[in-house]
């Protein structure tokens, strides 16, 4: 498949990266981190190309997504932004002169990387490449879980309990005074240490936390950290059999917490912070407060590419300490 050239520097392309050397950029920070030859192979056989076209550098393609989620933005204003800004230009690689993808192109991409499972490799290089570096400490981990609601309209009470758009999103209870919400759960495993995202896994939102939470121990090291909702008997007995250590904070059980119960809540809830910044952070800045997508298996696709860019993210913070 034809690929198009780009990156040819131009006059002006020198003097714009003239101009920036008094300021670095995060995003060149980050692009100094990575060794992107890997990710480039792993995506490179891929044409997201209309009518036989040339196609977009995998390469540019790929850091196109990341800026995508670093900022928010859907396909339309990712293709205005790239366009537009020249530290994006600059990131992915591309020269003024050069053509930016659009917002179509940038879709083909995405879903091309989910039709060929290539996400959860793009992940594994990333963290590999972390790992490397010294920053995967090992540590915990704190889990989580928060509720998202679906890209679907609510069902009305007459409706039932389905959605015949969205038809994996379910009702589930949040913490807030038991009102429900309509969508999915996404469950989290953070490194205490780095505050890296170690693992996530996306449900229907009536999924009970505790009924998920083993399976996010599998790479789990010292104490494992979890707020009321995965405080039970059957998880302590996980812990315990993994010999891993017990930080689930204790819920009342038909009779009140006693005075170390509570203390013990409060000093477990200041290491579970990093965890709940987390949430906080997904659904501010990553705008993943509601689905973008109506199935069950394209929302995990996008919850990976999250991981994937707000590791990477983490990684210039971690190195630059």
């Amino acid at each position: 498949m034809p690929k198009r050239r780009v990156g040819q520097l131009e006059f002006l392309d020198v003097l714009v990266a003239q101009r920036g050397r008094s300021r670095p950029l995060a995003l060149m920070d980050i692009a100094s981190l990575v060794d992107w030859a890997p990710f480039e192979k792993l995506s490179s056989a891929l044409h997201v190309a209309a009518r036989g076209e040339p196609s977009d550098p995998a390469l540019v393609m790929f850091k196109t997504l990341l800026l995508q989620r670093w900022h928010g933005l859907s396909d339309p204003e990712m293709e205005t932004a790239l366009a537009d800004r020249l530290s994006f230009t600059a990131f992915v690689g591309l020269s003024l002169g050069d053509p930016t993808p659009d917002h179509s192109t940038i879709w083909r991409f995405r879903k091309q990387l989910g039709v060929h499972d290539l996400l959860d490799k793009l992940l594994a290089e990333a963290n590999r490449q972390i790992a490397l570096a010294g920053l995967m400490l090992r540590q915990g981990p704190p889990i989580d879980a928060t509720l998202v609601t679906s890209a679907a309209r609510r069902p009305r009470m007459d409706e039932g309990k389905m959605s015949a758009t969205d038809k994996a999103a379910r009702f589930g209870t949040t913490s807030e005074r038991g009102r429900f919400a309509f969508g999915y759960k996404m469950h989290v495993a953070v490194d205490a240490g780095s505050g890296l995202v170690r693992d996530m896994k996306l449900t229907p939102a009536n999924v009970q936390d505790v009924a998920v939470a083993p399976q996010r121990l599998d790479h789990a090291a010292g104490v494992v950290y979890a707020d009321l909702g995965e405080d039970s008997d059957g998880l302590r007995a996980e812990l315990a059999r993994r010999e891993l250590g017990d930080g689930l904070m204790r819920r009342r059980r038909g009779w009140p917490l006693t005075a170390a119960e509570v203390l013990r809540n409060h000093q477990l809830s200041l290491t579970r912070r990093a965890i709940e910044s987390l949430s906080g952070t997904m659904k501010r800045s990553y705008r993943l407060g509601r689905m973008r997508a109506f199935t069950q298996l394209r929302n995990a696709a996008d919850l990976t590419l999250f991981r994937l860019a707000f590791n990477l993210r983490r990684w210039r913070v971690l190195a630059a300490l």
